[in-house]
């Protein structure tokens, strides 16, 4: 019995030593394909960062190929329309809470990933929800950014009478992309200015072409002031046109300023009240403008800070019959290069 005890108890031993190399060595293996399919990408990623496509006398890759950055953020957004309906006047003017957030990032050969912390979010004081997402090479850009805001407040003025919109009563949700093409990519840098995953060396501009969508709309939530109509109002426009952009180095300061307006190809604005929908009256040209600015400044080759702006306007229709919006976003940052 003790015979066959033993037996057994070697046996089993043995059996588990075989699992715990098998293990191993399956485990050696997936070690070994994923090192090699990581090796292979970063290899991939590393060949497409290094590639020269620009002049070198203008624009360079910073030294170091990993960055991080922590950053503050603040945005808001305004909006004013006047409208008839059925032969009322309705003109609102309303205005989004200011949103602060703070950020980090991280940078590894040109791609960049980081997340967002609103305090304000968190507290409970806030029920706003943004979501930017920005691409930027030396050729082409894009902007986009999604927003959905449950502090719109200001006044409503409906047939003569006045209306208080506290924080709350409406909700708006709005979604703007923008992109644009870089004629002089060689010498002109918009990363340097916006992701710094590039160096711009000497100053230089550049012709610019681009387009722009917005579309959303905003509707009553929640109480609203007794007497008030039931008002829905939406937003849609595409917009293409061109600009200009420069790119001023001194010493150890690099100042960007760009403006970008774009004519409105299509517009499908309307305001409905108690079910009653008004079409916007649209002249030609209408337009949206984009205009950006930043400052960086480099302490040396490793840290810097600075800060930039980026601002969407619209203007539509007549001066009794229009819809304006004003975007904009400040975001300052500090980084380093390792």
């Amino acid at each position: 019995m003790r015979r066959i005890c033993f037996f057994f108890s070697m046996l089993l031993i043995g059996v588990v030593a075989l699992a715990q190399t098998r293990s191993e060595i399956v485990r050696e293996r997936m070690d070994s394909l994923l090192r090699g399919k990581y090796e292979k990408m970063d290899s991939i990623l590393l060949k497409r960062y290094e590639k020269i496509s620009y002049d070198t006398t203008y624009i360079v890759r910073p030294p170091s190929k990993l960055m991080l950055k922590v950053r503050a953020n603040v945005s808001g957004n305004n909006i004013r329309i006047k409208n008839k309906v059925d032969g009322k006047t309705v003109r609102a003017n309303l205005s989004t809470a200011r949103k602060t957030t703070l950020s980090f990032s991280v940078n590894y050969i040109g791609l960049s990933a980081g997340f967002a912390l609103s305090p304000s979010f968190f507290s409970g004081k806030s029920k706003d929800f943004e979501v930017n997402i920005n691409a930027y090479s030396n050729r082409y850009n894009i902007d986009a950014y999604y927003q959905s805001s449950k502090t719109l407040s200001g006044t409503i003025f409906h047939d003569g009478e006045k209306y208080s919109l506290d924080k709350g009563s409406m909700h708006m949700k709005i979604l703007n992309v923008a992109g644009y093409y870089t004629f002089n990519h060689r010498r002109f840098s918009y990363p340097a200015a916006f992701t710094q995953s590039y160096i711009q060396k000497r100053s230089a501009g550049s012709w610019l072409a681009g387009f722009s969508y917005q579309g959303g709309s905003m509707r009553p939530i929640g109480d609203v002031p007794v007497g008030m109509p039931a008002e829905r109002i939406y937003m849609g426009n595409f917009a293409i046109g061109g600009g200009y952009g420069y790119n001023f180095v001194l010493k150890k300061w690099l100042l960007h300023v760009s403006l970008l307006p774009a004519v409105i190809v299509f517009n499908n604005n309307n305001v409905t009240v108690n079910g009653e929908r008004e079409d916007e009256n649209t002249h030609f040209p209408e337009m949206m403008v984009q205009g950006r600015f930043a400052a960086v400044y480099s302490m040396n080759s490793k840290y810097f800070m600075g800060f930039t702006s980026i601002a969407n306007s619209s203007r539509l229709g007549y001066s009794d019959h229009y819809t304006r919006q004003n975007k904009w976003r400040v975001r300052m940052f500090l980084g380093i290069r390792l």
